[in-house]
């Protein structure tokens, strides 16, 4: 019986997420961070409202068994590649670095396929700065998954993604999409459980069809 911690609970993965965690008899309490509430009556789950840029006030709740991290913004949304950097990545490194300190072993990323701190392009860039500086917090086990395009239920509407997901949809039901398959939130919901319960020692990363296949568990 374990306890999970989650940021990003809001979003289109999150949301998937933590359904599955209080649904899984294998977690016992679900602990979720963020900025808003979920709405959700639950006796597994224990919500706590935060100010993220204040970790002095909530650092000492971060204990437990898997922290899982689907927390993400757009350039839209942040109003600039400055605030997007400080969701992205100082929010994620932040809360990392504390459950790191706190003991917490295992730490499950939801990233970006293509991520590279070397990339010519800004939020690669930044996911694969991210993935570099909490492979060096030490935690016991850390997953990170790197999904492509993903679909699902999304609080805003994003036309140029919906149009790629419906092209690259028919191109993976005639068996022409190959590694680009679209990604449901679901099934990056699912392959991060199966991450967090396996707990495999050391740093594994999962991208393209190895996501469908850690959702599976045949990774």
């Amino acid at each position: 019986m374990k306890t999970a911690l989650v940021i990003g609970a809001t979003g289109m993965v999150g949301k998937q997420l933590v359904r599955l965690l209080l649904a899984d008899d294998r977690f016992s309490k679900v602990m979720v961070f963020g900025r808003r509430t979920l709405g959700i009556a639950n006796s597994k789950l224990e919500e706590h409202l935060i100010n993220f840029d204040a970790p002095d006030e909530w650092q000492h709740l971060v204990k437990g068994d898997v922290f899982f991290s689907t927390l993400g913004t757009t350039l839209k949304q942040a109003g600039g590649q400055d605030q997007q950097f400080k969701v992205d990545y100082y929010y994620q490194y932040k809360f990392a670095e504390v459950a790191s300190q706190n003991g917490v072993p295992t730490y499950v990323l939801v990233s970006s396929s293509g991520a590279s701190p070397d990339s010519l392009f800004f939020y690669p860039r930044m996911k694969g700065r991210l993935e570099q500086e909490v492979k060096k917090l030490g935690f016991k086990s850390l997953q990170i998954i790197q999904p492509g395009l993903l679909h699902g239920e999304r609080e805003e509407s994003r036309f140029g993604e919906e149009a790629a997901y419906q092209v690259l949809h028919l191109l993976d039901k005639v068996g022409l999409a190959g590694k680009f398959r679209p990604y449901e939130d679901k099934v990056v919901a699912q392959a991060m459980v199966n991450a967090g319960i396996a707990a495999q020692p050391g740093e594994h990363t999962y991208t393209l069809n190895q996501v469908f296949e850690l959702a599976e568990g045949k990774a």
